[in-house]
């Protein structure tokens, strides 16, 4: 294993240590042992010259400022032309060899070093002018705050966040305030006033361009800059040498990756190798000549808006859905479509019956391209369609919204309660949103304990439509199942606006699992815990000052029993064993389900492969991702989900 691998290796472990000793009240390796491996990472360090943000041998502080300062970048930084033909990209090359990469789909950021260490951090802003986010730019995950190269480095990256942390933090965020794609987060993060919110955010970085490098020399070559880039330590986008024979292939393989791909991509970048042929192409006024995007050919179909389904939330808000005559896009049958607010559907101009046009964005989430008629004449709900009961619009952040104004809206009650039954709160099996609505209709339930007190209507329940012995018997089993339950997940299942499972983990363990002093905590209190800000904090205070919740509540903690920790302490053949989780699921409803199976089981995930893992869950074995390339590099078993239900289910 070459230096910069160990170096990582040494962070991600200590890293994996800290958190466990101060999160989890665990420990994975005795004191002896991470003195060792600290020591060693210091010596790494500084035998190397790289020093990465993530390091616990480096605190940076966290600062607020007023406002983000601008800066004119000292060159325009263009946009590329793009194409959407494999044969505009063989035609650009001819004869030259040229550099394929993804191209990620963030936020462009231009980082400048000096004498090893980080100085500057500008976003791209609009080409012309940028905001110094260098205090942000200080806690990106991955990024390195000393270099080995002491002299005046400036390179170009994406800042960016994966979707698997993208689900993990829009999780946490009240429906009305999620964001819509990856790139909105991570913009948003980028450019905090507060760099310990964008450190929360596990914003990553990965370089495309070196601008300058004082006098050094790469033979005039893009690849030898990339190395050199790596070799400081640097996440570079993932890149291969092509020529026009080969660059047709090289597309597709990208293509194959990009279902199972982590990080945002919206298309791929051409650029030629020989940096100076390209420079002296020069530029029009709108695009540089020294390279090109390429972007997925999305396949396209026409069909008919048959309806527009409006579908309420528990917090009010009524999502539009277009459901249209099904169509094939990328290989299955597509009907539905979200549009996602009332500013789209405006823009759109659409109108039942209208033709319109849908594909799936990158491949992979259906949208509707464009309305060939825009009729117009879609009329909003005045009326919410659970209830009946008038709506209001809402505006924002500039963007329009549909809401119910009715309190008592049983759709808000069957949301609510489909959420506090749901795997990641009480996780009570068998009560789906249709059985829920049936009890609420007849009133067999009306605060969360009486989903504890069912068995007053056996009768009643065995006897309606759709139901019967088995049904009942099963229902009682998963409610009584449901009375052990760990502290946390009882706070998550309250549906407090903000408070998803991984904050109400963070409270209870600040409050050593006293549940007394958790809902009696003040909003200064709450405040201090890192992680925790005033509008998680007024939320979690708001909701246990109501007088109704509280009592509800109350009565709530009459029927269950707190346990501390969920860990199953029989042993199998999981118990004990460290995975990491990558790609795509397709036994489980993401990979947050599957790594708390394998935590209930005693098995650990982490994110990162080291030389601890026992196995990587993957199900595309043949990947050549950097989590595949680093697991067989340290000899860690790669298993599909298939082989880790086999795993599970051994004796």
């Amino acid at each position: 294993m070459d230096k910069t691998s160990r170096l990582k290796e040494l962070i991600d472990i200590l890293n994996e240590a800290s958190k466990a000793y101060y999160q989890s009240d665990k420990e994975i390796m005795t004191n002896y042992e991470y003195d060792a491996l600290y020591d060693e990472l210091k010596e790494l360090e500084e035998e190397t010259g790289m020093v990465f943000s993530n390091s616990p041998t480096v605190n940076v502080g966290y600062e607020v400022l007023s406002e983000l300062p601008k800066e004119t970048h000292k060159r325009p930084m263009l946009s590329l032309d793009k194409t959407k033909e494999i044969a505009e990209l063989e035609a650009f090359l001819k004869d030259k060899e040229g550099v394929l990469s993804w191209k990620l789909d963030g936020l462009t950021v231009v980082l400048t070093y000096d004498n090893g260490e980080l100085k500057k951090a500008v976003t791209r802003g609009n080409g012309e002018i940028g905001e110094v986010i260098t205090n942000n730019a200080k806690v990106f995950k991955n990024i390195p705050l000393q270099i080995s190269f002491k002299g005046e480095l400036v390179i170009r990256g994406e800042a960016l966040i994966s979707y698997s942390d993208f689900e993990i933090i829009n999780r946490e965020i009240v429906e009305e305030d999620k964001y819509k794609n990856p790139r909105n987060l991570c913009a948003g993060s980028v450019r905090q006033l507060n760099n310990q919110i964008t450190k929360e955010r596990n914003v990553l970085f990965y370089a495309f361009t070196l601008v300058s490098a004082g006098d050094m020399e790469f033979d005039n070559s893009l690849m030898k800059q990339l190395e050199f880039l790596e070799n400081q330590g640097f996440d570079v986008v993932g890149h291969t040498l092509v020529n026009a024979e080969n660059v047709a292939k090289a597309v597709d393989d990208f293509a194959k990756k990009i279902e199972n791909f982590d990080l945002p991509s919206d298309g791929l970048v051409l650029i030629f190798n020989d940096i100076a042929y390209g420079e002296s192409l020069g530029s029009t006024a709108k695009f540089p000549r020294n390279g090109i995007a390429f972007k997925w050919k999305d396949e396209t179909a026409v069909t008919k808006l048959i309806e527009i389904e409006w579908s309420p939330s528990r917090t009010g808000l009524i999502n539009p859905i277009a459901i249209f005559e099904p169509v094939s896009l990328e290989g299955t049958t597509v009907s539905r479509a979200s549009v996602h607010n009332v500013s789209i559907l405006k823009s759109l101009k659409l109108g039942i019956g209208d033709e319109i046009e849908v594909y799936k964005a990158n491949m992979i989430i259906p949208q509707i391209a464009r309305n060939i008629t825009m009729s117009g004449n879609l009329k909003l709900p005045q009326i919410c369609p659970a209830c009946n009961q008038g709506t209001e619009i809402r505006t924002s952040n500039d963007v329009e919204v549909l809401y119910c104004i009715n309190p008592k809206c049983p759709a808000k009650e069957v949301k609510k309660y489909a959420h506090f039954v749901s795997r990641d709160a009480m996780n009570i099996d068998g009560l789906s949103e249709e059985t829920l609505e049936k009890f609420l209709d007849k009133g067999l339930i009306k605060e969360y304990a009486d989903l504890y007190h069912l068995d007053r209507y056996e009768d009643i329940i065995v006897n309606m439509p759709g139901f019967g012995r088995k049904s009942y018997d099963n229902i009682i089993k998963a409610i009584d199942n449901s009375r052990e339950v760990i502290m946390p997940k009882l706070i998550h299942s309250l549906g407090i606006a903000n408070i998803g499972l991984s904050n109400a983990k963070v409270l209870c363990r600040n409050f050593d699992y006293d549940m007394e002093k958790l809902i009696s905590a003040r909003i200064e209190d709450l405040t201090v815990i890192d992680g925790i800000g005033e509008v998680i904090a007024k939320s979690f205070r708001n909701y246990f000052e109501d007088s109704d919740n509280k009592h509800a509540f109350d009565n709530l903690l009459s029927e269950v029993k707190i346990l501390r920790e969920n860990i199953n302490t029989g042993e199998n053949a999981i118990t004990g064993k460290n995975f990491v989780i990558t790609g795509s699921v397709y036994n489980y409803a993401n990979r947050n389900e599957l790594k708390d199976e394998i935590e209930s089981m005693g098995g650990k995930v982490t994110g990162s492969v080291t030389a601890k893992t026992d196995y990587l869950i993957n199900n595309d074995i043949t990947s050549s991702s950097s989590k595949n390339k680093k697991a067989k590099e340290l000899g860690v078993s790669i298993i599909t989900e298939e082989d880790y239900i086999k795993m599970k289910n051994d004796k």
